[in-house]
């Protein structure tokens, strides 16, 4: 067995010398499966649903080169990896569709802090109560899946102290998330926030990770993880994604896997934890230090990473994905984006060579997949 997965991804348009430049309102008016977010500088494209790695690595790669191809009819823009305004411009809002009341909301309250670029990874599990265990464990193993994806060290042309800035600075809302103990809990607890304000509407649900479906709280079909920087780099995303997918696969072959049933700490304990493995996710990505949900013990995320690896490789192997998820094992020996970024600002590189030598390596690398696996395919 093996489930469906597809991506949301943000990301920014911008020149070719890292200034992020907004142009989702022309974007969206020509290009269909693009959707504006409420800051014009940042535009997200949604896969389908595919059981196949082969296609999802070019569902993933054709949108893009399809979006390089307009952007660039429009003047000398390109795509900017990275999760946050990593050169500047973090001081002011520029609205993309300034009548929708429900993003004057998001200005108003939480300003610029949204404005990231990111990867929401959703894999189908239709079971509801499977859902709500998958979402409970995912849930406390979330920071991991952050560890791997930062990418967004800078913000307005200086380092901050995270690797992570986008979740460092991310409102979560609203601020105390249960873990969800059933479906029929989630449905209660959505209404209750629906009702008190604390939720705008039902998209309103900004954590880590999130059951999503065609008519939510009530019809659900897949779990959303959200807490991901953007991955630039496909074979990176698609290695995340796959020890998602076999991790997934082993807790459903494995019932006795849960938070609220395998850990010494309450729910409340948990929730806790989970957000202080969150916050040092952020801070130090792959070298944070953690707690593990079982007993509270601590462990570096590298090693935690590597220790689930182990567990979950003859599972992507049965299932024919464990080529795609063996470049993981290059993210933990090499580090990642952010990491990789601070490794040259270190040694003297400022921030804005850092990010167009990204641009520039992001480029040749969609063009390079392209040519060696998609070109019947991409755009």
């Amino acid at each position: 067995m093996v489930l469906t997965k597809g991506f949301e991804i943000e990301m920014y348009t911008g020149t070719p010398q890292g200034e992020i430049v907004g142009l989702s309102d022309k974007i969206v008016s020509a290009l269909d499966g693009f959707v504006r977010e409420p800051d014009s500088r940042n535009v997200e494209y949604i896969t389908k649903p595919l059981y196949n790695y082969d296609q999802l690595l070019c569902a993933l790669l054709s949108p893009r080169r399809q979006l390089r191809h307009y952007i660039q009819r429009l003047g000398n823009y390109t795509l900017i990896p990275g999760s946050t305004l990593s050169l500047g411009r973090s001081d002011r809002f520029f609205r993309s569709d300034p009548t929708n009341p429900y993003h004057d909301y998001i200005e108003q309250t939480y300003g610029t802090k949204v404005v990231t670029a990111s990867v929401h990874i959703n894999v189908g599990i239709s079971d509801p109560e499977l859902l709500m265990r998958a979402c409970r464990v995912i849930r406390v193993e979330a920071p991991l899946f952050l560890a791997l994806s930062a990418s967004s060290p800078f913000l307005d042309s200086q380092t901050t102290g995270y690797h992570s800035t986008r979740w460092g600075i991310f409102p979560q809302t609203p601020a105390h998330v249960p873990l969800f103990a059933s479906h029929a809990h989630h449905i209660q607890w959505v209404e209750e926030q629906l009702a008190a304000g604390t939720m705008q509407n039902v998209r309103h649900l900004w954590s880590s990770v999130r059951p999503n479906g065609d008519r939510r709280p009530y019809d659900l079909n897949r779990l959303e993880l959200r807490i991901c920087d953007l991955v630039t780099d496909p074979i990176a995303l698609l290695a995340i994604t796959a020890f998602l997918e076999a991790r997934l696969l082993q807790l459903i072959d494995q019932p006795n896997i849960d938070p609220l049933t395998q850990s010494t700490l309450s729910p409340t304990e948990l929730v806790t934890l989970t957000a202080e493995n969150e916050a040092a996710a952020a801070s130090a990505s792959l070298d944070a230090q953690l707690k593990r949900w079982q007993d509270g013990s601590t462990i570096i995320a590298r090693d935690w990473i590597e220790e689930l690896y182990q567990e979950v490789w003859a599972i992507a192997k049965q299932q024919g994905f464990s080529c795609f998820l063996s470049p993981l094992r290059k993210i933990l020996r090499e580090g990642n984006e952010a990491q990789q970024w601070l490794q040259l600002h270190a040694v003297g590189f400022d921030c804005q060579r850092v990010i167009t030598q990204a641009i520039v390596a992001t480029q040749e690398r969609e063009i390079e997949l392209e040519n060696k696996l998609c070109s019947s395919q991409v755009v």
